[in-house]
This record gives C-alpha cells, structure tokens and sequence, in this order.
C-alpha cells in the first residue's frame, strides 16, 4: 500500500493556524500520489500538478504562517487535456481517488473531511471547458471546508495562478463596477471580496505600472491593515467595501492583464471564449515578471522554517 502523502512539516499550528507553505507542499505531493494512482488505474500517463488557490500566502508571517486564522481551505488542480479523463466515468474514479486521498492526507492534521459535491462550474471559466469544483467538508470543524478547482489543462502550479486572476477579474468586476456601484451582501461575505481584491494585487504588482501602483497602494494597505487588526465591524466593512469600489482598483487590474494578453490576441472581457489551449496559459513576460516574486517568497518561507 503506497503511503500516504505528507508535507515537511506541520500544516497546522497547535493554535490552528494554517502554514502555507506546507500546505502547499501537501496539495503538491498530494496530486503527485493521485497522477500515480489515476495513471496506472486508467494505463495512460496522467499529469497533474496542485498548489493552494487564493493567495493567502502573500499576507502570510516570514515563516508562512497565516496572520490570522484560515476556515476556508482552498487549492487549483490542473488536469490534462485530450486524456483519459474527458470520459466521465474515469474524471469520476480521479474524484474518488482525490477525494480519498484528501482525507488519508488532512487526517494527519487533525481534519475528518467528507465530499459532499462535486462538478459545479466555476463562473468566468471557459466556456468550452469549464473549470469545475469539488466541494469536502470538515467533520472536526477545524475549517469549514476544503473546495478544489479543477482546471483543464496541465500547467505548473504558478502558471495556473497568474492565468486565474483574470478570470477573476471577470467575477470581480460585476462586485465592483463603478456603474451600478456596490451590491448588498452579508458583510462576511464582503469581507472576503476585499480579501481577495488585496490577493489580486499583490499577485500582479510587479506587472502594474507605476502610476496604477500608487493609485492602489493606499487603498491596499489600508485594507491590509484593517484585516490584519481583525475586521468584524459591519459599518467599517461596508465603508472600505465603497472606498474600493470608488478606487476603480478592479478596472486597473483589467487593464494590467490587457497590456499582457492583448499582443497574443487575448483580451480579459472575453476570457471565457479564449481557445481552449490557452486555458492555464501565460504570457512569458507576465509569467517573467510575475513568477520570481512568488518563488522567492515560498523559497523565504523554507528558509525560515528550516532555521535553528
């Protein structure tokens, strides 16, 4: 029996808090046991690669602890085209074995994890090949849940990263529109938007430009700041939730990511009809100035952590 896939070191803190960079690693070694066991249950070479999702990472400690405490578990899975797997009853038997080996592998960590649903299309996803998600919740309640997003088409996990925040983008802007303004939601759920509208910042400030740089970087930091003193005020959430949508932040981010794709052809508006072998795809002076960044962070975290 093979063993089960393990990080470095410990994905949770005795306090709970999450460390990103094992939990990284553990999505990592995790596709790695499921790319195995899916290749020689179907008798085809399977690649897969996985990271987390969602960039927590950049507004982690220097040892890639999480400044305050994580309920949502979320990773990127990126699957192969034209496989095996366009079948139905074989992405079925690669659910089963991710599914399983997730709760083989967070068991360690003090997770039950259970799958309740899988096969919901992710908005703003191709069209033709929709990323599609896969839903485990946690019995222990040490998080609430664990959400995968299945990607088609096989890319390195930071790859994948840098070609999601324009489909981000694109579910962003409708939350953040300067025509219609903001939209009523739960203040909790808001509070995650402006999480993320940080995370898509730091993901691609190296590519901005100056002047768009410092147009956001008051507004970032003030969002920064508010997270990290802990932001549970329903009043204070909806003001910085007003504040950004009046910074056009998300305009900006469009046009960053335009000034990249738009050479190949590709425009962010139309993500969802980009042909499919762009699916995961990056242009190499996006990736150039986006990649080191991110590498030189998780190559700090493991420095840190392998300290005295």
């Amino acid at each position: 029996m093979d063993e089960i896939p393990k990080a470095s070191g410990p994905v949770f803190s005795e306090d709970h808090f999450l460390n990103l960079y094992y939990v990284n690693e553990l999505y990592g070694n995790i596709a790695a046991r499921v790319s195995k066991d899916i290749s020689e249950a179907l008798n085809a070479e399977i690649p897969l690669t996985s990271g987390v999702w969602g960039g927590t990472y950049l507004i982690a400690d220097e040892r890639g602890k999480s400044r305050r405490r994580i309920w949502r578990l979320y990773s990127i899975v990126n699957l192969p085209q034209n496989s095996p797997l366009d079948k139905r009853p074989n992405l079925e038997r690669l659910i089963a074995l991710y599914s399983q080996t997730y709760i083989d592998a967070f068991n360690l960590h003090g997770l039950k994890l259970d799958l309740k649903m899988w096969g919901g299309e992710l908005p703003f996803s191709n069209k033709k090949k929709p990323t599609f998600t896969m839903h485990m919740v946690d019995a222990n309640k040490q998080v609430n849940w664990l959400r995968t997003f299945f990607v088609w088409n096989a890319a390195a996990w930071i790859d994948s990263i840098i070609h999601d925040q324009v489909r981000m983008v694109n579910e962003y802007k409708q939350y953040f529109n300067l025509e219609t303004g903001p939209v009523a939601k739960p203040p909790q759920e808001i509070k995650y938007m402006l999480q993320d509208i940080i995370i898509i910042y730091r993901t691609l400030q190296a590519a901005c430009d100056k002047d768009f740089r410092e147009h956001a970087e008051p507004i970032i930091e003030e969002l920064t700041q508010h997270f990290l003193l802990g932001l549970h005020d329903p009043k204070m959430i909806f003001e910085l939730y007003e504040k950004t949508v009046e910074s056009a932040l998300v305009y900006g981010y469009e046009q960053t990511l335009d000034s990249y794709y738009g050479p190949a052809g590709l425009t962010v508006k139309d993500s969802e009809n980009w042909p499919l072998e762009k699916i995961n795809w990056a242009p190499e002076e996006l990736k150039q100035k986006l990649s080191p960044p991110i590498e030189s962070l998780f190559a700090g975290f493991k420095v840190k952590l392998q300290a005295p």
